[in-house]
């Protein structure tokens, strides 16, 4: 059982942010700087081809820190960011980009569905145990409300099996983006949680009835479509409920010695 291990740390404008390795696994987990004592704690995942640290997921970490004094950690997918890539982790990168410069979209299609789903089932272990050695941290807790709050396309291929399997999340965000297969739609049966959905309306690569396909699937009574223009690499934040996650999780409590109204 690993433990996490601050290697770096700074603070700018209310906000704690600290790198961490978790056994070989690097991560990030941004914080209030008044610590106000425990408090819920959110999951963010990453898109394909990027890193923990993208600015886009950065700014909703650093958003959820000042605005409801959450936790928010974020750890890089295998092959990903600060971690090195296998020889299967190269060979699938060129069988896509050889797919998306030739056209064919099935075989592109085909080849992100098999990566990814090997990734998934390498990362959801990983992000258990980044859970398990922050609930140990005593700014957090074993108690501390847990959400999944930022899967956007890769980040929804990892978090749909993760929120499956993890009875400690409480409510999740996703974002549309990815391909819909089988196993997908097998894991959004078994989520019962609140869900807030997020669709780019003009995604490129996966049509707007696998995105409603998808968002049948899920087994929650309580969830929202959100859909707004945008690409495949442009989806926006806007007409959200913004109280989602505060609704669901809580507010963490005013950090000792703050001022009071």
């Amino acid at each position: 059982m690993h433990s996490v291990r601050f290697t770096a740390q700074s603070s700018s404008a209310g906000v704690l942010e600290r790198d961490f390795l978790l056994g070989e696994v690097p991560g990030v987990l941004w914080s209030p700087d008044l610590a106000p004592g425990t408090a819920p704690l959110v999951l963010m995942g990453h898109g394909g081809g990027l890193h923990k640290k993208t600015p886009a997921l950065a700014a909703r970490a650093r958003d959820a820190v000042t605005s409801w004094g959450y936790h928010v950690v974020a750890i890089d997918a295998p092959g990903h960011g600060d971690r090195p890539r296998s020889a299967a982790d190269d060979r699938a990168r060129a069988d896509m980009r050889e797919a998306m410069t030739a056209g064919d979209h099935e075989r592109f299609k085909s080849v992100s569905i098999a990566y990814t789903t090997s990734l998934a089932e390498r990362a959801v272990p990983e992000w258990q145990a980044t859970l398990d050695a922050l609930q140990r941290l005593p700014e957090i807790g074993a108690g501390a409300p847990i959400g999944y709050g930022g899967g956007i396309s890769m980040g929804t291929a990892i978090g749909i099996p993760l929120t499956a399997v993890e009875p400690r999340i409480a409510a999740a965000i996703f974002g549309a983006g990815f391909f819909v297969h089988e196993d997908l739609l097998a894991a959004a049966r078994q989520i019962t949680v609140p869900i807030q959905y997020l669709v780019p309306w003009d995604d490129e690569l996966v049509t707007r009835e696998s995105a409603v396909e998808l968002f049948d699937a899920f087994a929650t009574e309580e969830k929202t479509l959100h859909a707004n223009p945008g690409d495949h690499r442009r989806i926006r934040w806007i007409g959200l409920d913004n109280e989602f996650l505060p609704r669901h999780l809580g507010r963490a409590p005013a950090p000792s010695g703050a001022d009071q109204a």
